[in-house]
């Protein structure tokens, strides 16, 4: 049964869109500090949603198409490493890292923090691309 990707394709278009406001330098000059940080902000709640759907649409994905039980209690990095090995993602040690990224989001503010995970949320975006580039091409 196939899974069905529009949520995750639209998570990712939405987070490449603020990303690209983000990385406009002089559209960001232009703004002052708090809209600056509204956008910062913008792109680390992307980040945190986008990732969310990653890990669930690994974990789908498996229980469809390796065996209903065989993310039954499993840990983060127990995930990521059955979904190296079924050519979902490339590296395992880099997808706990968008993992911890996600942690620290989640405890509480500190603008040192946030500037990490804005900082983590480029790279996230294009493993979570390939995520989503595999997940179309062995979805059936």
């Amino acid at each position: 049964m196939a899974l069905e990707l529009e949520s995750l394709e639209n998570a990712l278009t939405a987070m490449y869109a603020v990303l690209a406001k983000s990385d406009d330098t002089q559209f960001m000059r232009n703004l002052d500090h708090v809209a600056q940080n509204a956008i910062k902000s913008g792109v680390i709640q992307h980040f945190e949603f986008t990732y969310e759907l990653c890990w669930k649409f690994i974990r789908r994905w498996l229980e469809t198409n390796i065996s209903p039980t065989v993310a039954d209690g499993v840990a983060r990095r127990e995930l990521f490493r059955l979904a190296a090995e079924n050519r979902l993602i490339v590296d395992v040690e880099q997808w706990m890292r968008h993992h911890d990224a996600r942690n620290r989001t989640s405890h509480t503010y500190d603008p040192a923090i946030a500037e990490v995970v804005y900082q983590a949320a480029h790279e996230f975006a294009h493993d979570a691309r390939h995520l989503l580039e595999a997940l179309v091409a062995r979805n059936d």
